[in-house]
């Protein structure tokens, strides 16, 4: 598989350590990994690069999580996948409004538990392998 095989998951936190742990993890899983350290530069990037899964911390300077969150609803990118992560704590009606927006697939809370990472991208980006039609 070459490296424009793979998927790009581009993640947007302002924590520079957890984004060279997230680094780190998914490239060591079989992605390609793009990172941002803000909001706007979040934006920039994925308007550039059109990943296939963004992972999105939700306080980030300039341009935060939930209005970076609002602007990816739009346009090419309503079609990209969201894991959003919190190291804030969430209250139930918070984190059913963020679960219900249209591209956002999980909610995790930091510290993040990496099984759950992992087992949410591959549930987006490597959905089953169809079984070949058995031979008649």
């Amino acid at each position: 598989m070459t490296d424009d095989d793979k998927k790009l998951v581009l993640i947007v936190d302002d924590d520079e350590s957890i984004r060279e742990l997230l680094t780190i993890l998914l490239t060591k899983d079989g992605y390609r990994v793009e990172t941002a350290g803000d909001g706007e530069e979040g934006y920039q990037r994925a308007t550039a690069l059109s990943p296939d899964l963004i992972v999105l911390d939700l306080m980030l300077p300039r341009y935060g999580g939930f209005e970076l969150l609002r602007q990816l609803q739009g346009g090419e990118l309503a079609r990209v996948p969201i894991v959003v992560v919190t190291g804030r704590y969430t209250d139930n009606s918070t984190a059913d409004m963020i679960r219900q927006e249209s591209n956002v697939i999980e909610l995790l809370e930091k510290p993040v538990k990496t099984s759950r990472l992992l087992a949410a991208l591959a549930r987006v980006l490597r959905p089953p392998q169809e079984s070949p039609a058995p031979e008649a």
